[in-house]
């Protein structure tokens, strides 16, 4: 199939023949979903919810695997470049005359949010909530805007939005509110992964993040005129929901959730959202996102691609990136890279400038950002913390921040960010940090001889005195020309068994010819290679 011009029940049509999704056909209570879903390993299709018309699908980005297939790569990792394709070519979106979300619609005194399966999430939910809308509202002055956000279900056409985080939504409502106007918006449910993936990247106003999910698609994403207000929706949804943010401000209670950080969020004051319009697709699936995982696995690359042009702004080879599940996915970042003199900070310093990144940890390219303990172990050998430990107060801090101070109601919280240099300093040897390594692991392997290998007998097999004096003629002859290592001296003369070499060297040393450079290596005693003993203060 070619993704680009894959729809969402195409998607999930895939999902299905990749054996990602179950369809469940039996009756099953709405306030079982969530729950069940959070017990799959796949994603959940429910074809007769008790009480509602509609079916309810749920988890389909949950892993990591279904993540990669909605975007139509083989790698995770390829996610980031569909990513920056879609930012660096962007496709402009185009309009449709006739819009499959529209081919039921229903207005005014008719519209029943109730009549849709919004399911309950976690036990402190404040209520049903839609998770899953691409949202866009236009600004006068700044133009479109998309992004995902939720909705909590208070009447049958009154919900709240949270937009408690500064964001451009935000800005736009305030804005609004400012003229006293209602904000139009249009709410997308059901939409394919390309664009709840392009609109959920924090791209600066006047950028259009529908067009960016183009570039992501490789085709433009189809728009659809509403029906009662002057704005777009996405032709393909599911359902849409026409509406408007009241200019009420932030007065009106909102939450708990489920949020990404894995905790309940507390209670929000938001505005209200007033909805004018449903339309829908004939036989719509309604999609409810699942939190905190579903929403995890298309965010972290748009994370990985500002890091990554904050650093390659700042001058930084970039190795790797791993953008945390320990951190939300949000908040943590490790960051390897091929190092020159003083950028372990200069990369702190860009990298923390991205998003809400809260911690960042810069590590040398002989470390795996993604092994925690490989990243613990150059924590623990290479860092100072009066001189590789930044914190920088003062920042701008995301509300869901647990760990931050009450704040009043209208503040706009801010907090710290820590960053960690775990590169080996200046001026400090590299050969400190040379890791142990084990001899002949290429061809010794444990298994072969639980399974009876044995090794050969070396042709020259015991140590008379004058063996051991011609050996250690020929070891000296080979360490004036070049130090070795006491390993790569016994493995070049493995014709000699072991305690024939050790008796060599221990001739040598007994002759006093026998000595060791900086590195470690055998060397003569008194050569140029010769490591010098320090001189003591006085």
């Amino acid at each position: 199939m070619a993704y680009e011009k894959e729809d969402f029940r195409q998607f999930l049509d895939r999902l299905r023949e990749a054996g990602e999704l179950v369809d469940l056909k039996q009756p099953v209570d709405i306030r079982h979903i969530a729950t069940l879903v959070d017990q799959s390993d796949k994603a959940l299709y429910f074809h007769d919810v008790i009480g509602y018309d509609m079916p309810v699908v749920s988890g389909i980005i949950r892993s990591q695997k279904r993540a990669t297939l909605s975007i139509g790569v083989d790698d995770y990792a390829e996610i980031e470049h569909k990513l920056q394709r879609g930012i660096v070519k962007p496709i402009p979106p185009v309009y449709v005359e006739k819009a499959a979300c529209q081919e039921i619609v229903i207005k005014g005194d008719d519209v029943d949010l109730f009549k849709l399966p919004v399911p309950m999430s976690s036990i402190y939910d404040g209520g049903p909530m839609i998770t899953a809308g691409v949202v866009m509202a236009r600004d006068p002055e700044h133009g479109l805007n998309a992004g995902v956000y939720r909705f909590m279900v208070k009447e049958k056409n009154l919900t709240g939005i949270d937009i408690v985080t500064p964001n451009n939504m935000r800005l736009f409502a305030a804005r609004a509110l400012e003229r006293g106007e209602a904000l139009p918006i249009s709410i997308s449910i059901g939409c394919h992964p390309f664009e709840i993936m392009g609109s959920g990247f924090r791209a600066p106003l006047g950028v259009d993040e529908m067009a960016i999910a183009g570039g992501i698609r490789g085709e433009a994403v189809r728009f659809a005129q509403c029906e009662t207000i002057d704005l777009p929706c996405l032709a393909d949804a599911e359902i849409v929901l026409e509406a408007e943010i009241l200019p009420t401000g932030w007065t009106h209670p909102e939450g708990r959730f489920g949020e990404f950080t894995r905790l309940m969020g507390g209670l929000h004051w938001n505005p209200l959202v007033r909805v004018k319009a449903i339309t829908m697709r004939r036989n719509a699936v309604y999609y409810a996102l699942h939190m905190p995982w579903e929403n995890t696995w298309l965010a972290a690359p748009t994370r990985y691609t500002a890091i990554r042009s904050a650093l390659k702004t700042a001058g930084i080879q970039t190795v790797a990136i791993n953008v945390t599940l320990g951190g939300c996915a949000f908040w943590h970042a490790v960051i390897s890279i091929k190092k020159q003199a003083g950028e372990g900070k200069n990369a702190l310093l860009a990298a923390l400038s991205v998003m809400d990144l809260k911690h960042v940890v810069i590590v040398d390219e002989d470390i795996d950002p993604f092994n925690a303990m490989d990243v613990e172990w150059a924590i623990a050998t290479r860092v100072q913390g009066d001189r590789d430990v930044i914190i920088i107060p003062g920042a701008r801090a995301k509300p869901l921040d647990s760990s931050l101070a009450v704040m009043p109601h209208g503040v706009v919280p801010t907090g710290a960010k820590v960053g960690i240099d775990a590169t080996i300093g200046e001026g400090i040897p590299v050969e400190r940090f040379e890791r142990i390594a084990y001899a002949y692991a290429d061809r010794a392997k444990v298994d072969d001889y639980v399974s009876g290998k044995a090794d050969p007998l070396p042709p020259a097999l015991g140590a008379t005195d004058a063996r051991v004096e011609a050996l250690a003629q020929q070891v000296l002859a080979m360490i004036e020309v070049e130090p070795r290592y006491y390993q790569d001296i016994a493995a070049h003369f493995s014709d000699y068994d072991f305690q024939t070499v050790a008796r060599a060297l221990g001739y040598l040393h007994a002759i006093e010819k026998l000595w060791q450079d900086p590195k470690g290596k055998m060397c003569v005693r008194g050569s140029k290679f010769a490591a010098v003993l320090p001189q003591r203060g006085k």
